[in-house]
C-alpha cells in the first residue's frame, strides 16, 4: 500500500463521505468498535492503495479528513473490535465493509466463502474466525458530490385525494418497451415514450420497487437466478448499481425531473425492517462488521441468534438513536437531494415494534412525525410483518396511509362470486371506514389495490387457480396458496372465445372497483395492457420476460377502458373525497351523502346485508357532510356492482331538471354516454355508472 498523508481530524458530522471542494470528511457510526480503519482503492477498485485509522471519536462517531481527496474515490472501512458471537460482537478486521451513508457503489457483491466473518463449513459455525481478506469480492464505496441542477423544475405536490399511483419495477416496466436505447434503468424510465405512456394513462404517481443497493442472495446466485425485487437492501443512501446506465447518480435526479416535468410523483418503496446481511450465518458486508450489537436486534437470551420478525434473517435496531438517525438522514437525503415526493415502507409494523409489541407511538413514527422535512411528502406503510401481532391494518397513526390488502381480497371474493361478500364490497368502496376512520384519518388513509408485485398480476387473477413458480426452484411452496382467483374452467392461456370474454369483463369490473371507490387507488404496472406472468405469483426472482412486462402483447381495448375510468375518476370529485361516507345528513339541505339501494328502488335493509346470495351492491353517493360542492354540475353518482346475473335497477326519482345520464358500463366499455330513466338493465357480472346532471347539461 502506498503512503497517504496524515489524516486531519474533521468533524463528526455529516455521517458519510463529504466532499468540501477541497478534501473529503469522513464519519462513521460505532459503539463498540475499538479501531476503524478507512480503505483506499485505486480507480478499479483492485487495489487497496491505503489503509488509514480514523484519528477522532466523538462520542461513538468515528471520524478524519483527508485533504485533495474527490468525487469519484473509492473507499471503504475495517472495524477492529470484540468478535464474539455470543456476546453479539462480531467484528473482523479481514471483512472490508460498506459505509452505511455511501451515496453509491460500485457494483455488486461477488459470493466467495471470504465474504463470512466465519469460516464456512466450519462445524462450530460462526464463533469461528475467518481471515481471509475479502475486499476483492465486495462493492466498493465512491465519494460522490450529488448536487444537481433542478433548474425550474417543480414537485408536482399532487394531494392524496387527487393521486393514483402506479407500482412498478423499473427494469421491469423498461426493459421490453418499445423505444429508443438504453433499456431497464433510470435512464429508460425518462425516456419520452414512456412518459407518453404514463401521461396519456392518468397516473399522478410512480411508486418504484427497491432502488436501495441491494444483495442477490447466494442461494439464488447458485441457481442461476438473481435478487429481482431488490428487498434486500445493503445501502440505504446509494441508488442501485444495476439501474444506473452510465453508472452516475444524477441518471436518479434526471429521471425525477423528467417525471416532475410531466406533472407524476416519484414514491420509493424503501426497506428499512431489515438488510441483506441475513441471520448468524450470513456474510459481513457492513452493518454486522461495523456494530453487530447496534444495528440489529439480538436476542436477548441468545445474542447470538437475530430478532427475525421480518421472516428474513435479521431485524433492524430502529430503538437505537444513531441507528434511527441513519434511517432519518436517508429519508431526508432521498427528498431533499435526489428529489422523491414519498415512501412506501417495506414490512413497516416491524418499524414501529418495542419490547411489549406494535406501538403507533413507537421512536421511528414520532421521529418522522415530527420532521419538517418530511411534513410534505406521502408515507405509506406496508400495515404487517410474520411476527406476533404483525398484522395491523388500520392502526398506524397520521398522516401515514396503509396498504389495504383487506381491498383486494374482498373485491376479488366478490366478483368471484364468492357468498356472502356484498357488505364486505360496500366497506371497500367507501374507504373502509372501520379500519380507517378514527383518529382524524381521511379516506385516502386506504391505499386500495387488487393487485402488487406480490401476488398474481391482474390478468392471471382471471387467468390461473394454482400458483406456477417452478421456474422459482422452490419445488412450487412459494407464494400465496390463496389467491381469491379464478380461472373461468380453464387453466392458464385459452382459445375458447367465451371464456377470453369472460375474463376480459372480469378485469374491467376489479379496475372499476379499483377506481370508483373512496381511497387512494394503486395500479399494478402492465395490468392496463393485461400483462401476464403465466401463473407465478412471486416473481422476485425472475429477472426476465416472467417479471417483465410484454409490451408486444398488451390488450389495447383494456388500456383504452383503464384510461377512460382514471379520466372519469379524475373529473368526479364524489370519488375523491376525503371524508368518509356513513349516509349523515348535510347541514345545508337535509339529504343524505350515501344510500344503499335493492334493485326494486327500496333501501337495503339489516337483512339484505346479511343475505349470502345477494349479488348486487348498489351505491349512491354524494358530497360528504360540510364539503364545499366544487363540482355543481353533479349531485350524485350511482354505481351498480352486480356480480350475479343481469337484472332491472330500479332508479331513484331525479329531482326536478336533473336526469341520470350512463357513463361506464364494463359490459359494454365503448358505449357512449346515455341518459336514462325509470330503470336500466345491469348485465350479468358487470358494473354500470350513472351521473346525475342537470337535463340542460
Amino acid at each position: 500500500m502506498s503512503i497517504h498523508p496524515s489524516p486531519g481530524p474533521g468533524r463528526a458530522t455529516p455521517l458519510g463521505a463529504t466532499f468540501d471542494g477541497a478534501g473529503v470528511n469522513f464519519a462513521v457510526f460505532s459503539q463498540n468498535a475499538t479501531r476503524l480503519s478507512l480503505c483506499l482503492f485505486s480507480d478499479d477498485g483492485a487495489t487497496e492503495t491505503a489503509r488509514i485509522p480514523l484519528p477522532e471519536r466523538d462520542g461513538d462517531v468515528w471520524h478524519g479528513y483527508l485533504s485533495g481527496v474527490r468525487p469519484g474515490q473509492l473507499y471503504g472501512y475495517r472495524a477492529e473490535g470484540p468478535y464474539a458471537p455470543e456476546e453479539g460482537h462480531r467484528f473482523n478486521p479481514h471483512k472490508l465493509l460498506i459505509d452505511p451513508y455511501a451515496k453509491r457503489l460500485t457494483g455488486h457483491l461477488i459470493w466467495h466463502d471470504s465474504v463470512y466473518g466465519y469460516t464456512v463449513g466450519d462445524p462450530e459455525a460462526d464463533p469461528s474466525f475467518d481471515t481471509r481478506d475479502s475486499a476483492p469480492y465486495v462493492p466498493k464505496c465512491v465519494v460522490e458530490d450529488p448536487c444537481f441542477d433542478w433548474g425550474r423544475t417543480r414537485r408536482p405536490e399532487t394531494e392524496m385525494q387527487d393521486s393514483i399511483i402506479y407500482e412498478a419495477h423499473v427494469k421491469g416496466l423498461t426493459e421490453r418497451f418499445p423505444g429508443p436505447e438504453p433499456k431497464g434503468g433510470f435512464l429508460a424510465l425518462a425516456s419520452d415514450p414512456m412518459l407518453d405512456h404514463l401521461t396519456g394513462l392518468g397516473v399522478t404517481a410512480v411508486e418504484l420497487l427497491p432502488v436501495h443497493a441491494f444483495v442477490n442472495d447466494r442461494f439464488l446466485v447458485e441457481k442461476g437466478l438473481t435478487n429481482y425485487w431488490g428487498y434486500q437492501s445493503i445501502g440505504f443512501f446509494a441508488p442501485d448499481p444495476r439501474y444506473l446506465t452510465e453508472g452516475r447518480l444524477w441518471e436518479f435526479q434526471y429521471m425525477v425531473a423528467r417525471l416532475h416535468a410531466a406533472g407524476i410523483e416519484v414514491i420509493l418503496d424503501v426497506v428499512y425492517n431489515h438488510t441483506g446481511e441475513s441471520d448468524e450465518t450470513g456474510p459481513t458486508l457492513c452493518f454486522r462488521g461495523l456494530d453487530n450489537k447496534a444495528y440489529y436486534r439480538l436476542n436477548p437470551d441468545d445474542p447470538r441468534r437475530y430478532v427475525n420478525v421480518t421472516g428474513t434473517g435479521n431485524t433492524i435496531n430502529t430503538r437505537h438513536p444513531m441507528v434511527l438517525r441513519m434511517i432519518m438522514d436517508s429519508l431526508r437525503y432521498w427528498v431533499e437531494m435526489m428529489g422523491v415526493d414519498g415512501f412506501r415502507f417495506d414490512l413497516c409494523a416491524t418499524l414501529g415494534r418495542t419490547d411489549e409489541g406494535f406501538d403507533p407511538d413507537a421512536a421511528f413514527f414520532d421521529a418522522i412525525r415530527q420532521d419538517p422535512v418530511l411534513a410534505d411528502v406521502k408515507l405509506i406503510a406496508e400495515p404487517w410483518d410474520i411476527g406476533p401481532g404483525g398484522y395491523q391494518v388500520g392502526a398506524f397513526p397520521p398522516p401515514f396511509a396503509e396498504w389495504n390488502d383487506k381491498f383486494r381480497d374482498d373485491v376479488r371474493g366478490y366478483w368471484k362470486g364468492d357468498p356472502g361478500t356484498t357488505a364486505a364490497l360496500a366497506a371497500r368502496i367507501t374507504g373502509s371506514a372501520l379500519q380507517f376512520d378514527h383518529s382524524g384519518r381521511p379516506a385516502t388513509t386506504s391505499v386500495n389495490l387488487v393487485t402488487a408485485h406480490d401476488g398474481y398480476t391482474l390478468a392471471d387473477v382471471t387467468s390461473y387457480e394454482r400458483r406456477h413458480n417452478e421456474g422459482n426452484g422452490e419445488g412450487n411452496r412459494d407464494g400465496h396458496g390463496d389467491n381469491h382467483s379464478d380461472n373461468f374452467g380453464v387453466e392458464g392461456p385459452t382459445d375458447d372465445p367465451d371464456i377470453k370474454a369472460a375474463r376480459a369483463q372480469r378485469r374491467r369490473n376489479m379496475l372499476a372497483t379499483l377506481l370508483l371507490s373512496q381511497g387512494t387507488p394503486m395500479l399494478l404496472a402492465g395490468d392496463e395492457i393485461g400483462n401476464t406472468q403465466s401463473g407465478n405469483n412471486n416473481a422476485y426472482c425472475q429477472d426476465n420476460e416472467i417479471g417483465w412486462l410484454d409490451w408486444d402483447a398488451a390488450d389495447r381495448d383494456l388500456l383504452a377502458f383503464t384510461k377512460r375510468l382514471i379520466t372519469f375518476r379524475k373529473a368526479h370529485p364524489i370519488l375523491r373525497q376525503k371524508r368518509f361516507l356513513h349516509a349523515r345528513e348535510r347541514m345545508v339541505d337535509g339529504t343524505c351523502d350515501l344510500f344503499w339501494w335493492r334493485e326494486d328502488g327500496a333501501e337495503m335493509e339489516d337483512a339484505d346485508w346479511e343475505d349470502p346470495d345477494r349479488r348486487l351492491v348498489c351505491a349512491e353517493m354524494r358530497m360528504a357532510s360540510g364539503t364545499p360542492p366544487y363540482a355543481q354540475r353533479e349531485e350524485a353518482l350511482l354505481v351498480a356492482f352486480n356480480s350475479g346475473e343481469a337484472l332491472d335497477l330500479t332508479l331513484p326519482e331525479p329531482p326536478q331538471d336533473f336526469v341520470w345520464v350512463r357513463h361506464i358500463d364494463t359490459s359494454d366499455p365503448a358505449a357512449a354516454y346515455e341518459i336514462v330513466g325509470g330503470a336500466i338493465r345491469v348485465n350479468a357480472g358487470s358494473t354500470m355508472v350513472l351521473v346525475l346532471e342537470r337535463a340542460d347539461g
